[in-house]
């Protein structure tokens, strides 16, 4: 397939509607940014031999119309000179000089042609490898992002299971119970049962109320039977 066939097909070719209908879009991206990347080396090696060819064909015209106004020089001089068979030799030179040059003159024009040619390919190719670089940076990012969301939906559905169900709920009942044993360390102990002093003391007050109360029974006891004794 020539060069001038790849670049049409490039150029006319819908990068995303041909991407859309893939089964495999990001292969086939790459596929297509690494032929327009071979055809734009294709094209600019071509575009750079047509611009040399251009350069020489446009020195050797310029060497050929020198040519040809030396040769018209000469037909003046040789008529001035009243000789006209030189004269008529040195216009067949200019002829032949002048053909010479509207031939190398029309290979300057195609060689133009074709450099104009080349660039305005090289810069349809550029955009429509900018297109294709583009695309593909968006179907690496979905690509990413749909691997990453597997990868989450896997991990999540590996833990959503019974068995780590299971020890979750084992996981909490233990910390229930744990948390249970704590409430009963102190369950049932008076507030100041820690403090054997102070329980001590508590213990005292309550005997010495008892005595008193003791000894104010004794007292009325007495107070009861000293009327009787003196009436005896």
């Amino acid at each position: 397939m020539g060069i001038f066939t790849r670049v049409r097909e490039i150029v006319g070719s819908n990068i995303n509607a041909v991407l859309d209908k893939a089964e495999d879009p990001e292969k086939l991206v790459k596929h297509m940014i690494r032929e327009m990347e071979d055809t734009l080396v294709e094209l600019k090696a071509a575009c750079a031999g047509a611009m040399a060819s251009s350069k020489k064909a446009q020195r050797d015209l310029k060497g050929v119309q020198a040519q040809t106004e030396h040769w018209s020089d000469r037909a003046e001089l040789a008529v001035e000179r009243g000789r006209d068979a030189l004269a008529r030799e040195a216009l067949h030179a200019k002829r032949h000089h002048l053909e010479e040059a509207e031939g190398i003159q029309r290979e300057v024009d195609q060689l133009e042609e074709l450099v104009g040619q080349y660039k305005s390919d090289i810069i349809q190719i550029e955009e429509k490898l900018g297109t294709a670089r583009e695309r593909q940076r968006v179907l690496v990012q979905r690509h990413m992002h749909a691997v990453h969301k597997k990868r989450a939906q896997q991990e999540i559905r590996r833990f959503d299971t019974s068995n780590v169900m299971v020890r979750f709920d084992e996981f909490t009942a233990r910390i229930d119970r744990v948390e249970a044993e704590a409430d009963l360390v102190n369950f049932g102990r008076p507030k100041n049962s820690g403090n054997s002093l102070e329980r001590e003391f508590a213990e005292l007050e309550k005997s010495g109320s008892i005595e008193e109360e003791l000894l104010a029974l004794k007292a009325r006891k007495v107070r009861r039977e000293q009327p009787a004794a003196v009436n005896a």
